[in-house]
C-alpha cells in the first residue's frame, strides 16, 4: 500500500477514535459513539494488514474468528452488573497483547537504546496490567476475598520488588538479553499481583479504571516499538481517558489515587452481608402499602439507585414504578452518583437498558440542590453514597466524600435487605432518622410490589 494513502487512512481512523470517544460522554449518543470508534479500529486493522505485506493470512483470520466469537458471546451473556469484571479482563488481555508484541520485537531484532526503553516500558506495564487486572477481576467476582490482603510490613517488600523491577528493566535495555526480558516480565507480573491484593474490594472499580489507563500506556509504547501511528494514538487515547475516569472516581470518594493504592481501605459489599453495627437501634419500618401510599400522593420523587438495584436487576421494575407514578401526575427523576454502580456511567447504562428517558438521569451536581424541595427520595440499594456522616462528621473515614443529600427530602424511603454497612464498613445514620422509612426487601421484589401497589392506590 502507498505510504501516503496508509497515513491518510490511519489519520481517518484516529479521527473516528476521537469522535467516537466524544460521543461516549452522553447516554444519548454512546451507542453511535461505540460504533464509530469500532469502525475506526476496523479501518486501522485493515490498513495495518495491507500495509505490512503479510502473505499468509491463515493465522490472522483464525485469530479474528476466535476472538470475535468470544467477544460476541461475552457481550450477550455478561450481565450489566458484571461489566466491571469484563472490563478488568479486557484490560488484562490488552496489556498482555501489547507486552507480547513488544517482546517479540525485542527478541527478533537488534533495537536501539531508545527503542529498548519503550520495549521495557511496554513489557513491564503490560505484564503488571495483566496480572493486576485478573486479581481485580477475582475480587469483583468474589473469587478472591474483598478485604485488603496485606503483609505486616507491606511497604518494604513493595519497595524491594519495585527496585528489582527497575534494575531488570535497565538490564534489559542495556544488554538486549532474553534472560533480562523474562526476568523483567516475571517481576512485573508479580508486582501486579502484590500491588492489587492490598486494595480493598470497595476500591476495585478505581483500580480497574487505573489499569485501563495502564493498558493504554502499554499499547502506545508498543506503537513506538513497531512504528504504528494508529497504535500510538489509540493507546494514548485509552491511557488518557482511563486516567480521567480514575480521577473522576477518586474525587467522587474524596480520595487520592495514592490513598486508594496504599491505604488498604474498604472491604466487600456490605449489601451481601448479614447484620450491621446499628441493628439494635430503632428504625421506622414500612410495609409496601405504606411506601406506595407515600409515593402515590407525592408531587415529586427522586429515585436514587445503588449497586443493590444493579445486583437485583431491578431497573425494569424501577421504570415501571416511575411510569405508574407519572400516570398519577408525580414528577419522577433519578439522581446518579458517580460511583453508584461500579464505575461512572454504569448506572446510567443500566437504567437506559430499561428505557428510562435520558433527561430524567441527573448527576449529583445537577440534582443535589433539589432534595430540600422534594417530597420523597426513594433510595434503592444505595448506602455509602447517601450517608450523611460524609457531610457532617469530620471523624468519619468517608468525611468529605460527595454524597446525595437524600436526608434533606421531606421523606426518605430506603429499600434495603438489612441494616448492613456498605463498602466502607460504617453505619449509616440515615436509616434511623425520623423522616426515613425502611422497607426491608430485595430490590427487585420491592420495586415490583411498589409499582403494583401504586397502581392500586
Amino acid at each position: 500500500m502507498n505510504d501516503v494513502l496508509a497515513a491518510v487512512l490511519y489519520l481517518t481512523a484516529a479521527c473516528l477514535f476521537i469522535f467516537g470517544l466524544k460521543r461516549l460522554s452522553s447516554p444519548a449518543t454512546a451507542r453511535s459513539g461505540n460504533t464509530t470508534a469500532s469502525v475506526g479500529m476496523l479501518l486501522a486493522v485493515i490498513v495495518t494488514l495491507l500495509d505490512s505485506g503479510i502473505v499468509d493470512y491463515t493465522a490472522v483470520i483464525a485469530g479474528l474468528l476466535v476472538g470475535g466469537a468470544a467477544g460476541a458471546v461475552l457481550a450477550r451473556r455478561v450481565a450489566m452488573t458484571g461489566m466491571p469484571q469484563l472490563v478488568a479482563a479486557f484490560n488484562g488481555f490488552g496489556g498482555a497483547a501489547s507486552g507480547m508484541v513488544a517482546a517479540a520485537a525485542f527478541l527478533d531484532s537488534s533495537l536501539t537504546v531508545e527503542t529498548g526503553v519503550t520495549v521495557a516500558l511496554s513489557t513491564v506495564v503490560g505484564a503488571a496490567t495483566f496480572t493486576g487486572s485478573f486479581v481485580a477481576f477475582g475480587k469483583l467476582q468474589g473469587l478472591i476475598p474483598g478485604r485488603p490482603l496485606m503483609l505486616k510490613h507491606q511497604a518494604l517488600p513493595d519497595a524491594l520488588l519495585a527496585a528489582a523491577l527497575v534494575a531488570a528493566a535497565v538490564w534489559m535495555t542495556a544488554s538486549g538479553r532474553p534472560a533480562a526480558l523474562w526476568t523483567a516480565v516475571g517481576l512485573a507480573a508479580l508486582f501486579g499481583v502484590t500491588r492489587t491484593l492490598p486494595v480493598g474490594g470497595a476500591d476495585m472499580p478505581v483500580i480497574v479504571a487505573f489499569l485501563n489507563s495502564m493498558s493504554g500506556v502499554a499499547a502506545a509504547s508498543t506503537g513506538f516499538v513497531i512504528e504504528s501511528s494508529a497504535l500510538i494514538i489509540s493507546g494514548a487515547l485509552v491511557g488518557a481517558s482511563g486516567l480521567v475516569l480514575t480521577s473522576i472516581m477518586s474525587r467522587a470518594m474524596n480520595r487520592s489515587l495514592a490513598n486508594v493504592l496504599f491505604s488498604g481501605f474498604g472491604g466487600g459489599d456490605g449489601e451481601a452481608g448479614g447484620g450491621g453495627a446499628g441493628e439494635g437501634r430503632p428504625v421506622r419500618r414500612a410495609t409496601v402499602r405504606d411506601a406506595a401510599v407515600t409515593l402515590a400522593y407525592a408531587r415529586s420523587v427522586i429515585v436514587v439507585p445503588g449497586y443493590g438495584l444493579a445486583v437485583a436487576q431491578a431497573q425494569y421494575g424501577a421504570r415501571e414504578l416511575a411510569d405508574r407514578l407519572e400516570e398519577r401526575g408525580v414528577e419522577v427523576r433519578y439522581a446518579i452518583h458517580p460511583v453508584a454502580g461500579r464505575m461512572p456511567g454504569h448506572m446510567n447504562v443500566l437504567l437506559a437498558e430499561a428505557d428510562v428517558p435520558y433527561d430524567q438521569l441527573l448527576d449529583l451536581d445537577e440534582i443535589n440542590d433539589d432534595f430540600p424541595r422534594t417530597d420523597v427520595a426513594l433510595v434503592v440499594g444505595a448506602n455509602d453514597v447517601v450517608n450523611p456522616v460524609a457531610r457532617d462528621d469530620p471523624s468519619s473515614p468517608i468525611y468529605g466524600m460527595p454524597i446525595l443529600d437524600v436526608d434533606r427530602a421531606a421523606t426518605t424511603i430506603v429499600v434495603k435487605r438489612s441494616l448492613s454497612p456498605g463498602f466502607a464498613g460504617i453505619d449509616n445514620p440515615l436509616f434511623y432518622m425520623d423522616s426515613t422509612l425502611m422497607l426491608f426487601a430485595d430490590a427487585k421484589a420491592a420495586v415490583d410490589s411498589l409499582a403494583k401497589a401504586v397502581a392500586e392506590a
